[in-house]
């Protein structure tokens, strides 16, 4: 399982993504095959050293020489268009030609889904690639208001797109990726021509599938975050508040064009130190009319439910000498409206106040030990030296108590004399 980092100072791309998790992976040669994988004949892969502001990379480029030759077929067929009486039949024909061409960019989600189904891929690529073009079907249902299975895609439907996201899903899936993290992603800014027409950058599919991203225009016009880029982007869901991390490999991912600043998205391999500094909210509320039974078990519950990672009660002191109580929830970023709103509808109070905190954690995991009681639960925790810490963990001694019938802080006394020892 790994960590990726993700800096994308240069905005983010299909193809960048793809150098950037090949140079990581060093898979150059396992993606020249993948045409062959997905069976696209008259396709290849071509990858080229480039470099970027002093920084040596490997862009990988596909090439669809179909493309190729139905632009040739299209000219020849323009040229005998001159040379012959019956002009209306061969404007039909140059139609025709023009419409197989164009309509080879233009491939619903069954189709992509098709092509990737009966490639010879390993399972997980396939539902990696799978789940990324439904990310973009979503994005560009929502942006032009129709079905999801009438959206045929665009610049997105054609080979090299299809290649690169799959080409990423095959090394995400060579990675297998535990977590992702990522810094504010840069757009660009401007307007870009589409088939659309003439759209403000980003995209509207761009916008949409980088919502609740940290994003920022930057001062260079043109595209730098692309739908396939903010697709992939948006598979990995990764978190805005990047903690303490250490850095195995790093790859970077040129795009094509070339900038005062380097141009590349750079990915690091990671994996976490023993200390997790992470970044958290923190929401509190004062309750002074409200009976101490609607915050139970029940309610406490629901809490851990809707993600709340903590929760504690404090018995305070309000205005006018009234006893109350101060109710301090620990949240993700993420979660900080809906536990929010369940305080608010779960309770007496009339306002919420909330703000970010920061926390060390130290890496920890459950494991099963034998005791001479039997099988027990602990928790084992890596100090910053690197020590382990091992605590009995209490519903473990709690079943342990009740089915030998003994005090239960006897057992926690019992098992943590055998754990020191």
């Amino acid at each position: 399982m790994s960590i990726l980092k993700i800096e994308a100072f240069s905005g983010l791309s299909g193809d960048m993504f793809l150098g950037a998790l090949a140079e990581i992976t060093n898979a150059y040669e396992e993606l020249v095959n993948l045409p062959e994988k997905l069976h696209l004949k008259n396709v290849e892969i071509k990858i080229t050293k480039v470099e970027k502001n002093g920084i040596a990379c490997k862009h990988i480029k596909v090439i669809d020489n179909n493309d190729y030759m139905e632009s040739n077929y299209n000219i020849l067929s323009q040229s005998e268009h001159h040379h012959h009486s019956n002009t209306h039949m061969h404007d039909h024909e140059n139609i025709i030609i023009h419409q197989e061409k164009h309509s080879h960019h233009h491939r619903h989600l069954k189709d992509i889904n098709k092509i990737i189904e009966e490639a010879t891929l390993p399972e997980g690529a396939k539902h990696i690639s799978k789940k990324i073009f439904l990310l973009l079907g979503e994005a560009e249902a929502k942006v032009h208001g129709v079905d999801i299975n009438s959206i045929h895609f665009h610049e997105v439907g054609a080979i090299d797109s299809i290649l690169d996201i799959v080409g990423s899903a095959f090394l995400l899936d060579k990675i297998n990726v535990q977590s992702a993290y990522v810094t504010d992603i840069r757009t660009g800014k401007g307007f870009a021509m589409t088939e659309h027409g003439k759209l403000p950058i980003p995209c509207p599919a761009t916008k949409e599938l980088l919502l609740g991203f940290p994003t920022y225009a930057g001062d260079v016009d043109g595209e730098m975050a692309t739908p396939t880029g903010a697709a992939i982007l948006k598979y990995l869901n990764p978190n805005f508040n990047i903690p303490s991390l250490i850095e195995e490999k790093t790859g970077y991912g040129p795009g094509e064009k070339d900038f005062k600043h380097p141009n590349v998205l750079r990915i690091s391999l990671c994996k976490s130190s023993s200390v997790n500094h992470d970044n958290i909210f923190l929401i509190e509320t004062n309750i002074d009319d409200m009976s101490a039974q609607v915050i139970g078990l029940d309610f406490q519950q629901q809490l851990l439910d809707k993600g709340a990672l903590d929760f504690y009660f404090t018995q305070v002191i309000m205005k006018k000498g009234r006893p109350g109580l101060l109710v301090s929830v620990l949240v993700d970023e993420k979660d900080v409206s809906i536990i929010s709103n369940f305080l608010l509808e779960n309770t007496t109070s009339i306002g919420i106040r909330y703000y970010p905190v920061s926390r060390n954690i130290l890496k920890r995991k459950i494991i099963e030990i034998n005791s001479s009681l039997g099988k027990i639960k602990v928790k084992e925790v890596i100090l910053p030296s690197g020590k382990k810490r091992l605590t009995p963990e209490y519903e473990s001694c709690a079943a342990i108590a009740k089915e030998k019938q003994i005090p239960v802080a006897q057992i926690f006394i019992k098992v943590n004399a055998e754990l020191n020892n």
